[in-house]
């Protein structure tokens, strides 16, 4: 198996798949938002990362620094962001 320079394991796509089986990527959140990373900023163990999903629609997601190196976002890249919230609360 091979490891990449964190020392963390590396598993080709290929073999996911192959024990994945019939499977195939299945997720239950229907909110998919496709859209291109306009900005990311990156601050100790933790990111966040900008995306416009549809002009003018700004969606903003906080994850770990290890999800945005091993996904490789970088401004100008189309993502897809996916949402499945329990509770969103905003108060102006």
């Amino acid at each position: 198996m091979q490891r990449d320079a964190g020392n963390r394991r590396v598993v080709r796509a290929s073999e996911i798949d192959r024990l994945r089986g019939d499977r195939g990527s299945r997720i239950s959140a229907r909110n998919h938002f496709r859209g291109i990373v306009t900005e990311v900023k990156v601050d100790g163990v933790m990111a966040q990362v900008e995306m416009v999903v549809s002009d003018p629609v700004r969606l903003v997601a906080v994850v770990t620094r290890d999800a945005v190196e091993e996904l490789g976002l970088k401004n100008g890249m189309t993502a897809t962001a996916i949402v499945k919230a329990t509770n969103v609360m905003v108060e102006g």
